[in-house]
């Protein structure tokens, strides 16, 4: 009798466990969603993105996940096509300090989309290999055939090839800002000309100058103790003639990140290569999860893309 009145005990709390957590799963907590999607700390939604907290995606937008672009499993990209496309193409680039980083990351996405799909542009976002197997400039290259890639479907998408911007944060704004100083290595893995570039906060325009002061250990891990590689990697160092137009943007917030960008645009403009800074009160995060959202940040950094002709190469 003890041995049975201690099983239906134990069978009664079995069952308290399953139906709290059923509820659990029934009933989540307010603001769950969010919290899930948040990633690199979204604290702010556009409205056509509060939609897609809901729906996955803003209305009308159709996602084609997982498009390799190379051998390699995270060789992917992600196309994201608006109801009503303009031709415009934008090639969106995460951070994660060159060792991390997602391309589905609300964060990265979210108000992006929700302003550029609104306005016809496709947007696609990329992810690429990451140290330690990966260096940099191995995924600049990468970042350069995720392009050539969208470039070749992009007709198929309602972009027009000749009509992608480049926007990359954090350490996706170094890998971009390197192809729009050396359009060579973009060439070189088969990308055409690209209309320009958006760099979001990069504190990592000079590596050589960084590696020679005093600098954070994700430095020595992403760029190593070979001087002649560190010029390599610098963008303001590989500035050629016939770079692209580049928007600049960087926190005011952060010690070094508009001093880099004020002496990558004066390199740029010695070489007759448009080049604007655009600093923002911002967070370093804040700068990358804020852009789409209505404001004066968003605008000026629209109006940039709006400014760009189609390469004349093209």
């Amino acid at each position: 009798m003890g041995k049975r009145k201690g099983m239906a005990i134990i069978g009664v709390a079995v069952c308290m466990v399953a139906a709290a957590a059923a509820t659990a799963w029934a009933d989540p907590p307010a603001g769950w969603q969010d919290r899930a999607w948040r990633g690199e700390g979204l604290r702010r939604v556009h409205p056509a993105g509060q939609r897609a907290q809901r729906d996955a995606l803003p209305a009308g937008v159709r996602r084609i996940a997982d498009l390799a672009y190379g051998a390699d499993p995270t060789q992917r990209l992600d196309a994201y096509l608006p109801a009503r496309p303009n031709g415009e193409a934008v090639l969106l680039v995460h951070g994660g300090g060159w060792k991390r980083g997602d391309k589905a990351n609300r964060a990265v996405v979210a108000n992006k989309l929700a302003d550029w799909s609104a306005r016809g542009i496709v947007v696609v976002s990329v992810d690429y290999r990451m140290l330690p197997e990966t260096d940099p400039l191995q995924q600049a290259g990468d970042v350069a055939a995720a392009l050539a890639y969208a470039q070749r479907h992009a007709r198929g998408w309602g972009a027009d090839p000749a009509r992608f911007v480049l926007v990359g944060h954090s350490a996706g704004a170094h890998l971009v800002a390197l192809l729009d100083a050396a359009p060579a290595l973009g060439r070189a893995h088969g990308a055409r000309a690209w209309r320009g570039t958006v760099a979001l906060d990069s504190a990592a325009l000079d590596v050589a100058k960084i590696m020679g002061a005093r600098h954070p250990s994700l430095y020595d891990d992403a760029f190593g103790a070979d001087p002649a590689y560190w010029r390599a990697a610098s963008p303001t160092l590989r500035l050629a003639r016939g770079a692209h137009p580049i928007l600049l943007v960087c926190s005011s917030e952060r010690a070094n990140s508009c001093n880099q960008a004020r002496d990558f645009a004066s390199a740029a403009r010695r070489l007759g290569v448009r080049a604007e800074v655009l600093p923002q009160a911002l967070s370093h995060r804040e700068i990358n999860e804020s852009l789409g959202l209505p404001g004066a940040y968003t605008d000026a950094v629209d109006a940039f893309i709006a400014s760009l002709p189609a390469p004349a190469s093209a």
